[in-house]
């Protein structure tokens, strides 16, 4: 989650949806700024929507590259400079008239009469969100995992260390965005738009450096070889082999070290998803004499047989995770319209901006999160006897339950607004209401964030194979990407479907003559509904931690009975 990407997101859309201010007289063009930047980023708004969606999805290609072949590091590394050479291009678009086009004035603007971008100019900005998009995709994925691997899992301080390095993560990530969205915006809009992206370019320098002074302390797992083909192998082992009947049958089982695999945990045959236990029988002439398989694509291991297993218990509670991520999304969405509509002055001279709303949520993150992992984790660590105070899946559906507790205060705040905008009906639809009538809803939508995002990432992480830490992480992008797709989905049929016999559709550009609060019921009625889902698959899914411990009890139970009949 490079902050670089989000930052320029956040820009792009304030770009895209505010014009010039008027320019009565000629004055002599300056290069960079305000004032050129949003006619070549409107002009390439095909081309933002396509690298939003790479964005995404890339960090599954990256995750497969650390993960398979060159480890977290180089990526890492490889990513950073990547965005670097991003960050650069774009300074270099704003700073050199050449690289953009010229200023225009807001009347030429409405009129879609502005000169845009030349085919070079364009260029030059397809190049720049380019290698952001290649440093998105190895640093997101990466990033996390390898701050993981300097924790020792096999210790109880590494445990609770993982545990509490995930919260102070994504603490650090909100601080950071905040700083991004208030004083660098600032910059960018007040003083200089160069100086404002001149100084996370140079920022980004420095942890390129800081980066790299660490290198001899660093822990670094080595790279297991590819991991997508060993599930392919044993789906298709399973799938020759499923008409087999056997009572008695060997599976297949060799050292872990004799697959190639690194700091791989050993895991024990379950009788979940007992189809694919197949794939590990062996057959006539499957094995040579030294015991090695004859073919991969005829014969899986155990180890990899529950590899695939760990990533289809996964998939429902990914489900889970899309649903209550698009509460979070549309609080992003129509609460900025919401504040566009209400009272924004705090004092007599400072009136907060629409788009800067959302800060809310992250100042509770913030201050929420330190609380949360030294105060609190600590406090049910000591009853519970767990090492992040409550199970992984008990805090996703906390989230879930914060989620659908923002909508429906979000759907009562949005009445009481709508009903004061329509009831004193002031110049531009106006509710005399103060637009902090929205905190409730944001900071509970913090929680939401804080509870069901940090457990989802945990618990991939966590859950997935050990080789396959990046991917897991990449795989909450892909759960973003998920919920963005279904929440524009939503939004399109709540659209056609209430929008009929000439009434305004709930979402109408109109806040005023919408129904924005009905729109938030439907979502949190699809909240309870994936709670209780969610309830039914937490039920039962079994930890993979868990299942290791119950066999090492097994295994010490045989090795003192065996040791009490020698005796």
């Amino acid at each position: 989650m490079p902050p670089p990407s989000s930052l320029l997101e956040n820009e792009v859309g304030k770009l895209h949806h505010h014009p010039d201010p008027p320019q009565p007289k000629p004055v002599r063009r300056k290069p960079g700024g305000w004032k050129s930047m949003p006619y070549i980023l409107v002009a390439a708004s095909n081309l933002l929507n396509i690298w939003s969606g790479v964005n995404n999805f890339a960090p599954l290609v990256g995750a497969f590259i650390s993960d398979a072949y060159v480890g977290k590091f180089w990526v890492i590394a490889f990513s950073s400079f990547a965005s670097l050479a991003g960050m650069l291009t774009l300074t270099l678009i704003v700073a050199l008239p050449k690289l953009h086009p010229p200023s225009c004035a807001r009347q030429l603007a409405l009129l879609n009469q502005c000169e845009g971008p030349t085919t070079g100019q364009f260029g030059f900005l397809v190049l720049a969100l380019g290698f952001l998009a290649i440093g998105s995709g190895g640093i997101r994925p990466c990033s996390l995992p390898f701050g993981v691997d300097q924790f020792d899992p096999t210790t109880d301080e590494g445990r609770k260390g993982i545990s509490s390095f995930f919260n102070w993560y994504y603490a650090t990530f909100t601080i950071i965005m905040l700083i991004a969205m208030t004083l660098v915006v600032y910059i960018q809009d007040n003083v200089s738009w160069v100086l404002g992206f001149g100084i996370p370019t140079m920022l980004m320098v420095c942890s390129i450096v800081l980066f790299f002074v660490g290198t001899r302390l660093y822990i670094y797992v080595k790279p297991g070889g590819s991991i997508f083909s060993g599930i392919a192998q044993t789906l298709v082992a399973a799938c020759k082999k499923r008409n087999i009947q056997v009572e008695k049958a060997i599976l297949y089982d060799p050292p872990i070290a004799e697959e190639g695999t690194n700091q791989v945990s050993k895991l024990p045959l379950t009788n979940k998803f007992r189809c694919l236990n197949k794939a590990a029988i062996i057959l006539d002439g499957e094995t040579n004499p030294d015991g090695s398989r004859v073919s991969c694509w005829k014969l899986a291991s155990i180890q990899q047989v529950e590899e695939v297993k760990c990533l289809i218990k996964v998939i429902p509670v990914l489900f889970s995770g899309v649903i209550c991520l698009i509460a979070i999304i549309q609080q992003g969405t129509f609460t900025v319209s919401q504040a566009l509509k209400m009272d924004r002055h705090l004092g007599p001279h400072f009136q907060i901006p629409a788009g800067s709303i959302g800060v809310i949520s992250m100042i509770t993150i913030g201050i929420w999160l330190p609380i949360y992992d030294r105060i609190v984790v600590p406090y049910l660590r000591k009853r519970t006897k767990i090492d992040s105070g409550i199970t992984l899946l008990q805090r996703i559906g906390i989230g879930i339950v914060f989620s659908i507790l923002t909508v429906i205060v979000a759907a009562l705040v949005e009445r009481k607004r709508r009903h004061s905008a329509t009831s004193h009906n002031l110049p531009g639809g106006q509710a005399p209401l103060s637009v902090l009538w929205l905190a409730p809803q944001l900071i509970l939508a913090a929680f939401a964030e804080a509870f069901n995002i940090l457990g989802q990432m945990e618990f991939y992480y966590k859950e997935f194979p050990d080789h396959m830490k990046s991917v897991a992480n990449a795989l909450f992008g892909v759960t973003i990407g998920l919920a963005s797709y279904a929440s524009s989905a939503l939004v399109t049929t709540v659209h056609k479907v209430t929008g009929k016999h000439g009434r305004p559709d709930w979402l109408t550009a109109d806040i005023n003559a919408g129904k924005v609060d009905y729109f938030y019921y439907v979502i949190a009625g699809l909240g309870v509904l994936n709670l209780g889902y969610f309830l039914l698959v937490a039920s039962q899914y079994q930890y993979k931690e868990k299942i290791q411990d119950v066999e090492e009890e097994f295994q010490l139970d045989i090795e003192l009975n065996a040791s009490k009949n020698m005796v």
